[in-house]
């Protein structure tokens, strides 16, 4: 039976509402999990109101030897 380890990380957002996600320090952070042997399984992207997000979460998974 496979088994699986899981990683979650927050990404906080810029800008007066939030919603502004610094793209290529997130794509630099999701690169460096790649490496590691972690895959990407979802994006969530937290509500602070009106359609702004406070926070993007990641959440990552690797098969556990």
């Amino acid at each position: 039976m496979e088994k699986w380890e899981y990683r979650s990380i927050k990404f906080e957002t810029k800008g007066f509402m939030g919603g502004i996600l610094e793209i290529e320090e997130f794509n630099h952070q999701l690169n460096n999990f790649g490496e590691e042997g972690w895959e990407l399984v979802s994006c969530v992207a937290t509500s602070q109101g009106q359609g702004t997000t406070r926070e993007v979460i990641a959440i990552f998974k690797r098969k556990k030897f």
